[in-house]
């Protein structure tokens, strides 16, 4: 059968992104890592994704990176405020987020999401 290549996006030593590589160390399968911090994310893959999931699914309202912004910089009302955000400060994103060549994603590290997913 075809196994599709998965890209995970996030940050290297974050204990939920070593929870998804191991997963997938552990199913054998292959993948594509894209580190937010180095390589930032573009705004039309933010967009895209705002299109998929709502971008309040997409910040992480719970990490310290969040908590140091201001009242007026968490105060987002748009998309376009949203991506501007998450381009700005890469580790409000939340993650590790899984996507597939086809585009399809799935933001956050659930192991029975994820073994859905790839298959």
């Amino acid at each position: 059968f075809f196994m599709i290549m998965i890209t995970i996006y996030g940050i290297k030593n974050c204990d939920t992104m070593k929870k998804a590589f191991d997963w997938f160390k552990v199913q054998n399968l292959d993948y594509i890592f894209h580190d937010y911090k180095k390589q930032g994310v573009p705004s039309g893959k933010l967009r895209s994704w705002c299109e998929t999931h709502d971008w309040k699914t997409l910040i992480n309202t719970k990490g310290p990176t969040w908590r140091k912004l201001t009242v007026p910089q968490q105060d987002i009302t748009s998309v376009d405020a949203a991506v501007a955000l998450m381009q700005e400060y890469s580790s409000v994103i939340r993650r590790p987020i899984f996507e597939t060549g086809e585009g399809e994603i799935l933001v956050g590290y659930d192991p029975v999401r994820l073994e859905a997913f790839v298959r």
